[in-house]
């Protein structure tokens, strides 16, 4: 049967492999006939995305993704564009010579060689150079080509992934063609949706080519992607109280980063917490009092002023502003002692790496650095492979996870995935974590569990960024979020 939602499904390179070669094998399905449909798709793709485009350059490299390619050039051929092709100096068997015999009938020109590559003359480049078995650094005259490609300023449609980008990782094998579109074939590719995909994968659309549920059968689908925005917090009756909707503490906030736990509760109101309260440094009471009025903020200058606190809490959230000095340290403590779910984000993450433990009632919210320290690794092994990591987090702590950037993933300590497909450069700004901080403690406040909490948050998150940021992301800043979370959480999707 197919999988239960397969626009929703993501799948692993050799996952698909599978799938192809059941369809091929089992479901009776030649091979040059899923190169055929392929075809197809990319260049309705093509003409649908382009109306005006009457010459294209084709990119024929290597694999399957040869084919497809000169496929495309033979359609476009016999729908009277122009066509140049640049092909791979090496000999072509099996499909892929069926295909570029197919192009040459067609009456494409004969292949030029990636030095010879000139794109002035084209209006689209289609990129069929690498497909997703590649998994080395491309390097000489194809990384060269692919320089070329992304300094012409033609747009680039992509055959099932940009060339260079990780299909796993969504990371950039050394170059990677920066494309304007990419038709992912049969499924999607886990790795369009996180890291450099963010600037090379553009706009994405799924083709499944018509293949049977059967080659889909016993291949369950390594992660799924975060389908709905708005949380799904049931219709609120007339007769409650402020009581009904869980409170939240949030604890941070040491000398001179008052701003980022106010940031967090903030969140927490307007997600529809019934209470928040806040501690944090005395110096940021009247401050933090003034701007928010609807905070219960409280001066916390040990862990004795906070255990009465931590008794009226239903959930804790601990990090904004906290610091790693002796303060922020024995509060984390106390919370993390408290019995109660937990948010923990930013300096309490640094702490927790410092002193391990288990959290299996808490949601951690790392940016890759954060990530790195509590896996004792760095930001950069993190971004190698941010599928790997973010199940590596969720294990070693025994707590759900969200792993935040480009294409921000949420894992669970039983291995499941989920990738959040919105979000932009914007909100790569200050405070814009503390922000989901309180979005997730709002959610458990109101009953959501860990997993469906932190799914939930970093989706309203992301999308109410992207409806802040307009087309304007630059200059965004964390506090232009509340109005359209506010928006988001009551059930609008706009």
């Amino acid at each position: 049967m197919f999988p239960a939602d397969l626009t929703l499904s993501l799948y692993t390179a050799e996952q698909v492999r599978r799938i192809d070669r059941t369809a091929i094998d089992e479901c009776g399905i030649a091979g040059f006939e899923l190169m055929r449909r392929a075809a197809d798709a990319v260049f309705a793709t093509l003409r649908r995305r382009w109306p005006e485009a009457r010459r294209i350059a084709v990119l024929a490299g290597h694999g399957n993704n040869r084919g497809d390619a000169f496929l495309v050039g033979a359609l476009a051929l016999r729908d009277g564009f122009g066509v140049d092709a640049f092909a791979a100096a090496h000999a072509t068997s099996g499909d892929a010579a069926r295909a570029r015999a197919a192009f040459l009938e067609a009456g494409g020109p004969s292949p030029k060689a990636y030095a010879d590559a000139d794109f002035v003359d084209a209006d689209v480049i289609v990129d069929g150079l690498f497909g997703t078995g590649l998994a080395r650094a491309i390097e000489g005259e194809a990384a060269a080509l692919i320089g070329r490609v992304n300094a012409s300023g033609r747009p680039v449609l992509a055959i099932d992934i940009p060339s260079g980008l990780s299909a796993d990782t969504g990371m950039r094998l050394g170059s990677a063609v920066r494309a304007q579109a990419t038709v992912s074939l049969v499924a999607w590719k886990r790795g369009l949706f996180t890291g450099d995909a963010a600037d090379c994968a553009g706009e994405k659309e799924l083709a499944p080519l018509d293949l049977p549920a059967r080659a889909y059968e016993g291949i369950a689908a390594d992660a799924t992607l975060l389908g709905a925005v708005s949380p799904r917090l049931p219709p609120r009756c007339g007769n409650v109280n402020k009581s009904h909707f869980g409170h939240v503490l949030a604890i941070g906030g040491d000398v001179g980063m008052g701003g980022a736990v106010r940031l967090a509760g903030e969140a927490a109101l307007r997600c529809g917490a019934g209470l928040v309260s806040v501690a944090t440094r005395s110096a940021h009471v009247a401050a933090l009092l003034a701007a928010r009025p609807e905070l219960m903020v409280r001066a916390v200058e040990d862990t004795s002023d906070l255990r009465a606190l931590l008794d009226r809490a239903t959930v804790v959230a601990i990090g904004p502003g906290l610091g790693k000095g002796e303060w922020g340290a024995s509060l984390w403590r106390a919370a993390a002692a408290a019995g109660r779910p937990l948010v923990v984000d930013a300096d309490a993450l640094n702490l927790l790496a410092s002193e391990p433990q288990t959290l299996p009632n808490a949601v951690l919210t790392p940016h890759p650095g954060e990530a790195g320290r509590l896996l004792g690794s760095d930001a950069g092994a993190v971004q190698r492979d941010r599928f790997a990591a973010v199940r590596a987090l969720a294990r070693r702590y025994a707590a759900v996870t969200v792993l935040k950037g480009a294409g921000s993933l949420v894992a669970a300590p039983d291995g499941r995935v989920a990738v959040c497909p919105w979000g932009n450069a914007g909100m790569a700004s200050g405070g814009m974590g503390d922000v989901l901080t309180g979005v997730v403690a709002a959610l458990l406040a109101q009953g959501f569990q860990p997993w469906e909490a932190a799914c939930s948050a970093v989706a309203v998150h992301a999308r109410a960024g992207d409806l802040a940021a307009g087309d304007t992301p630059r200059g965004l800043l964390a506090g232009d979020l509340f109005a359209p979370l506010r928006e988001l959480v009551n059930g609008s999707d706009a």
